[in-house]
């Protein structure tokens, strides 16, 4: 990596800042941005490719808009560091994605610069034009520019806020389409072979946009263009403009690593009061070698040496990711049997669904960021004999709830959806903790819930979805597992429904799912050297609860704790107490899990004492029970 001295750099702690450099001082300036992402990411870790292909972008449109009085709303935000870095944060960027510093996404309560949350894709384009309008009826003269990103448009919300805003001719709104044909993985579908025609029209593209930029003060002329603009359409591209069906000035193609390029076209741009969508190509990765080279490591490539680009993996670990757990069992299964397909919205890397991709590209279906088109189309495969394992995030498929109760529970197509990422999951923090899914699945009929505790768990559990001929949630949580074996077992049917006894004990019941199992042996190890003897239980399955082990355990012990990595408002501990209280169990049930806040955030350890269910959160419970008399 080429260093260079910091000239510019920390001259610029606001965008006014920025705006006193001089157009031909731009590239310098991002330069060094650049460098500074590469530097402060290599022992930080965070969004590295996106961002650095976004830095021009962010210097543009803060150098030429008027912010935060003019509004810029980042879709996804993973690509903003830059954004972050000129907006007062460059020395907190230290911080970024850490307990207590600054999150690694636009986040209103942080800064007024972000004008609006965005962890999740696709929002742009609506919270923007919610704003124009409210702009207009504020008697206003804000301007409001939307960056969409790293595939984003393929959502169907984009669509939405395209169709609403081009059909509104007063909003004074800038759509600026960041096309690096990428998401995580290489981007997929129709849009994405379009925008790559579209980018390669030149001969159309250039000439149109020269005429908008040229007679866009004058309105005589500008009324002729539009007149003659459908026989350019068909002249030179031989095709209409998608985004100008939508009611939008198409302007593009435009280089998004020329800053000063930039500068100009947006300065142009601004002045135009109407929906207008700005098509920039740029690279992800833009700058970095390494990262240029292999773009889907390079999204977040954890930590790394900025020299050489070697990337630092932690000494001792043994365990295996619960998601290449999930890829190579879905291959094996699909191997079995004929019927197994892979979904994913845009994530097959992320969910290792690439495992199967590469060796049955054919039976693996990529629909784009697109949660909802997911579940349906495999309801769609699955009411078409096909058993689709659909695999999307857990905090990602709160997007696609309608789907799951209309089209794939009500229905009883028998999907198995795969809820990766499940829980409290890190450093992304609130926007991506997998908190809820227990909470909005349980509540919903015909659904069986599982949650495996370890690596073999999930493998069996997923045999188990496959046969079971119902609609089927797994979910498991983001990182390794514990070390179990797994690989070459023969498949175990699991019983639905029922949970299994982990380990023996006389004073105090634990009830743990999913991965808390793990905290539960370890707090009733302590306990036994301090004389409490506490058993713990693996519920296994959040739905159907095991109510003949619940019996047994309410027979047995009057002091009982559960454990979940999810809301305990409508989560398992609520639905425990329920069962206990239905049928008059003289029982004190202690619910350890996540209580009634947004956790932002930390490294899951952190994050997991933070919320009192770690090894020491569940002892402290158990010490707690010991003082109620029985």
């Amino acid at each position: 990596m080429t260093h260079l001295e910091y000239k510019y750099l920390h001259a610029v702690n606001s965008p006014a800042d920025l705006r006193r450099l001089s157009v031909d001082e731009l590239p310098r300036y991002c330069d060094e941005v650049r460098q500074y992402i590469i530097e402060q990411c290599a022992k930080n870790p965070g969004h590295l490719g996106s961002s650095l292909g976004a830095v021009e972008i962010a210097v543009a449109v803060h150098y030429v808009y008027d912010t935060p009085y003019d509004r810029l709303v980042w879709d996804v935000g993973h690509q903003a560091y830059a954004h972050k870095i000129i907006t007062g944060r460059r020395d907190a960027f230290a911080t970024n994605r850490k307990l207590g510093g600054i999150s690694g996404f636009p986040r209103m309560a942080e800064s007024e610069y972000d004008a609006f949350g965005a962890g999740h894709a696709s929002v742009s384009i609506s919270a923007a034009l919610g704003m124009a309008d409210a702009a207009l009826l504020n008697g206003e003269q804000r301007k409001v520019v939307a960056v969409i990103g790293d595939g984003a448009m393929t959502g169907g919300l984009a669509f939405e806020g395209l169709n609403n805003a081009g059909a509104n001719k007063n909003a004074d709104i800038l759509v600026i389409l960041n096309d690096n044909n990428m998401s995580i993985d290489k981007s997929s579908g129709a849009l994405n072979r379009y925008l790559l025609r579209l980018s390669t029209s030149k001969r159309y593209n250039r000439l149109k946009q020269r005429l908008w930029l040229m007679f866009s003060h004058t309105p005589y002329l500008l009324r002729l263009l539009q007149k003659t603009s459908n026989a350019l359409k068909h002249g030179l591209l031989q095709n209409s403009n998608l985004f100008e069906s939508f009611g939008f000035r198409y302007f593009g193609r435009v280089n998004g690593h020329d800053v000063r390029s930039l500068v100009r076209t947006l300065s142009l741009l601004k002045e135009i009061k109407e929906p207008k969508l700005l098509h920039v190509i740029t690279q992800k990765g833009h700058g970095y070698r390494p990262a240029e080279n292999d773009l889907t490591v390079w999204h977040a490539p954890g930590r790394f040496n900025p020299e050489t680009g070697e990337r630092i993996v932690a000494e001792g670990v043994h365990a295996d990711r619960y998601q290449d757990v999930f890829g190579e069992t879905l291959l094996d299964l699909a191997r079995e049997d004929e019927r197994v397909v892979g979904v994913t919205p845009a994530m097959p890397t992320g969910c290792s669904m690439n495992i199967m991709m590469n060796a049955m590209p054919e039976r693996c279906f990529d629909v784009g960021i697109a949660e909802a088109h997911a579940v349906t189309f495999s309801a769609g495969l699955a009411v078409s004999g096909k058993v689709p394992f659909c695999n999307i995030y857990s905090s990602f498929m709160q997007r696609a709830y309608d789907g799951i109760i209309h089209d794939v529970a009500l229905q009883r197509s028998p999907v198995v959806m795969c809820l990766d990422r499940a829980g409290l999951v890190g450093e992304d923090g609130a926007t991506h903790h997998g908190a809820f899914d227990l909470a909005y699945l349980g509540c919903v009929p015909n659904v069986v819930v599982g949650a495996p505790s370890d690596e073999r768990e999930l493998r069996n559990m997923m045999y188990t979805a496959l046969h079971s001929g119902v609609p089927f949630a797994i979910r498991y949580p983001r990182g390794r597992g514990r070390g179990m074996q797994w690989r070459g077992l023969p498949f175990e049917k699991l019983p639905t429904g029922r949970g299994r006894l982990l380990r023996e004990g006389d004073d105090v019941a634990v009830l743990a799912i999913g991965a808390t199992c793990a905290f539960a042996l370890d707090a009733a190890e302590k306990s036994a050297t301090e004389g409490v003897s506490v058993a713990v239980y693996d519920l296994r399955y959040a739905k159907p609860l095991d109510g003949q082990m619940l019996d047994e355990v309410g027979n047995r012990y009057t002091r009982i704790i559960t454990v979940e990595d999810g809301v305990l408002r409508g989560g398992v501990g609520e639905a425990v107490i329920k069962y206990f209280n239905d049928r008059d169990v003289d029982v004190r049930v202690h619910a350890l899990g996540i209580g009634d806040a947004f956790v932002e955030q930390g490294t899951p350890a952190q994050l997991y004492a933070q919320c009192g269910y770690d090894a020491d959160g569940i002892l402290r419970a158990i010490k707690e029970s010991m003082t109620i008399k029985k």
